[in-house]
């Protein structure tokens, strides 16, 4: 799979060779208050193989630990944009996302395009 990299960005890794998804990282600070929303553009771009699409999915120690949670998304195979991730904050206590931080997964998955 191809990728590319704006200024800062982190090349996307699994933790562990058998990982289902792909860690994508934070290229700046900022803090999520409480019952607000943020928008980080990792400033990774892909090119994902046909016949895929990449989901995005929250980091469960986020969700647990800081009730940090991503909205999720799909990546279309056509989509070679840098990926732009939500991430609310459902706790009562403001959340510091830190640069180079690992803050959502990307799946890629397998998918089925019959005609209609």
């Amino acid at each position: 799979m191809r990728v590319m990299l704006d200024d800062g960005a982190i090349l996307p890794q699994r933790a562990h060779p058998d990982d289902a998804g792909l860690d994508l990282f934070a290229r700046e600070d900022q803090i999520i208050l409480p019952g607000e929303s943020a928008v980080f553009d990792t400033g990774v771009h892909v090119e994902l193989p046909k016949g895929t699409f990449g989901k995005l999915e929250s980091k469960s120690g986020l969700n647990v630990k800081y009730d940090i949670v991503s909205c999720g998304g799909t990546i279309d195979v056509g989509y070679t944009g840098s990926i732009k991730v939500k991430l609310y904050n459902l706790g009562k206590r403001p959340y510091l996302v830190r640069k180079g931080q690992k803050i959502v997964q990307m799946v890629i998955v397998p998918i089925l395009t019959p005609e209609l």
